[in-house]
């Protein structure tokens, strides 16, 4: 079934009163300022309507498909915010920027007080991981929601561009540790660099990714700082009522989702894995502020020594940063079926991938697989064809733009999620979805439009 249509925001320009809320509530940087009041962006708005709760003067409203519809539960969601809210701000004021609807936050724990996120680098340290864009976009909502600034980490050499791209992508602050013995990653000098500073500012919560380096970083920053560390996260948000990070995660075999908290020590640690998150879109005219932050280490007092970084020379599969993914279940009923969906990726400009119980059985290498112990995806389709959808499965995959399912069975956990379920055995539905596709390129189209 495709997608349904939705409405888009209208901001009724004369209620505005330039509070900036829905602006900083908006996760897809649909909404902005002009000349002290909101507007709005259509190619970016997905008629979500969350900017309909925080406005204090019903300056905004859907128009469209569906508009009533999603209205009627946005304002039902403000009423009860409203009913639990204690507003010390008076009938007819306007509320701070920053601020946002719900209960009343307490007050910081231990005098923690700011999201960071910790900007990773590529190898080269040049340019920054898709990650940390992506935790940018989800710590700019964590940060609206407990009223408080947010601030990107970035360690290095020569690192101001990346500065200047971390508030492009929605950092108030950026925290600058430049200084030569940070310009390869080691993991005694970065994790020195960052417990000082989170010692120094006292930040409340800091994400970093769940990739190699985050993982052996964060390890090691929770254990000097002595707080909680809840890895490989799938969802964060903010318990208002207690001021707390609610970081959720698979657990028990993806049997149940674990929500944690670190209740009485700071900060509040979480890794969370690539492509989990969508990454906002960057704004080159946010501007922000850029703190260089002293850092004293001689080369010498690093107990390790990169020598040289050596490419893997069998060829590998990018899962992560790719579009399209065809990937294959049990219902492929063996290791031949990858051939038929290799040639379905090939033809579509894509990848294949698989869920776990086609590498245990050894069809397929674990580089290809999908889900809680293989790759988070977020590509713009993803077909699968002869997979279930156990929820180990859904873990790694739900977030994609598009799901194409085919399957023998209209009741399979991955048809709920499907924006296109095909009912049918895959050995008849893909050779004629390539015979279509093979004769449209054959026409005349050069590729096969995703």
């Amino acid at each position: 079934m495709p997608k349904k249509p939705m409405p888009k925001i209208h901001v009724l320009t004369p209620k505005c009163i330039g509070c900036q809320l829905c602006v900083s509530t908006c996760p897809f940087g649909a909404l902005d300022m002009a000349e002290g009041v909101a507007v709005s962006n259509p190619d970016k708005c997905t008629g979500c309507g969350l900017c309909l709760v925080p406005c204090p003067t019903d300056a905004l409203e859907l128009v469209g498909p569906r508009a009533e519809e999603i209205t009627g539960k946005m304002m039902a969601k403000k009423l009860r915010a409203a009913g639990t809210a204690k507003s010390s701000t008076p009938t007819g004021g306007t509320p701070e920027a920053g601020s946002s609807t719900g209960p009343e936050v307490p007050a910081p724990l231990h005098g923690h007080v700011g999201v960071w996120v910790f900007t990773e680098l590529q190898p080269d340290g040049k340019q920054a991981a898709s990650v940390s864009w992506e935790l940018l976009g989800k710590g700019r909502e964590l940060a609206n929601d407990l009223g408080v600034p947010l601030s990107a980490l970035v360690l290095g050499e020569h690192v101001d561009a990346i500065a200047q791209q971390a508030i492009a992508y929605g950092a108030d602050k950026v925290y600058v540790v430049d200084h030569p013995v940070l310009r390869i990653y080691r993991n005694g000098p970065y994790a020195r660099a960052i417990v000082d500073l989170v010692r120094k500012e006292k930040p409340e919560i800091l994400l970093m990714g769940a990739t190699t380096l985050g993982r052996d970083l964060a390890g090691s920053v929770a254990t000097v700082l002595e707080t909680g560390l809840t890895a490989d996260c799938t969802e964060l948000k903010i318990n208002r009522g207690e001021r707390l990070l609610e970081a959720s995660r698979p657990a028990y075999g993806g049997s149940i989702m674990a929500t944690i908290l670190c209740r009485d020590r700071r900060p509040q640690m979480a890794t969370v894995r690539p492509r989990v998150f969508a990454a906002p879109a960057a704004d080159l005219e946010r501007t922000g502020q850029v703190v260089r932050v002293p850092f004293e280490m001689k080369e010498e007092e690093v107990g390790v020594r990169v020598l040289e970084f050596i490419r893997e020379a069998q060829s590998t599969v990018h899962l992560q940063d790719a579009q399209v993914i065809v990937a294959g279940g049990r219902g492929l009923g063996g290791p031949k079926g990858f051939e038929l969906l290799q040639e379905l990726a090939d033809v579509l400009g894509g990848v294949v991938g698989a869920s776990r119980p086609c590498v245990d059985a050894g069809w397929i290498s674990p580089d290809h697989q999908v889900g809680q112990t293989g790759k988070t995806v977020r590509p713009r389709l993803y077909i699968a064809a002869g997979i279930s959808g156990a929820v180990q499965h859904l873990v790694g995959m739900q977030t994609s733009d598009c799901i194409v399912a085919i399957n023998k069975d209209p009741d399979a956990p991955i048809m709920k999620i499907a924006d296109y379920r095909i009912v049918g055995d895959l050995y008849e539905i893909i050779p004629a979805l390539l015979a279509e596709l093979k004769a449209s390129r054959a026409a005349g189209a050069e590729t096969v439009a995703v």
